[in-house]
C-alpha cells in the first residue's frame, strides 16, 4: 500500500515570493510566460508531496552543518523547505543566481 503524501504548505514568505515572481516575468517577459513559471513552480510543490526525502541540501546552509532544509529546482528557480512529520513547509521560492547566501540568512536564520 503507497504511503500517504505529506500535506506541502506554503509559507506566506513562499507565497509572496511566487507573487513577486510571477509579478515580474508578466512586466519584464510576458503574461503567458509569467503563467508557464507559476504552473511550473507549483507542480514542483506538489511533487515534494510523494518524496520530500529527494530534495538536496542548500549548499549555502549544508556548509554551515545545517541539514534541515532541502531544495529543489525548476531551473533558475530554487524551492526551499522543511519537511516536518507529515508536512513540508515551503519556505522560499527563489531565483538561483540571486545571492543566496545572504537571501537564506535573512529568511531561514533570521540573521
Amino acid at each position: 500500500m503507497p504511503e500517504t503524501p505529506f500535506q506541502v504548505l506554503l509559507t506566506k514568505g513562499a507565497e509572496q515570493d511566487l507573487e513577486a515572481i510571477y509579478d515580474y516575468l508578466a512586466a519584464y517577459d510576458s503574461p503567458e510566460k509569467a503563467d508557464q513559471v507559476l504552473d511550473q513552480l507549483l507542480a514542483v510543490t506538489d511533487s515534494i508531496a510523494a518524496f520530500p526525502e529527494r530534495g538536496t541540501w542548500p549548499p549555502e546552509l549544508a556548509a554551515l552543518g545545517i541539514r534541515e532544509y532541502r531544495q529543489v529546482y525548476f531551473k533558475p528557480w530554487r524551492v526551499i523547505y522543511r519537511v516536518s512529520g507529515q508536512r513540508v513547509y515551503v519556505l522560499l521560492m527563489a531565483d538561483g543566481r540571486r545571492d543566496m547566501q545572504s537571501l537564506l540568512m535573512r529568511r531561514l536564520l533570521g540573521a
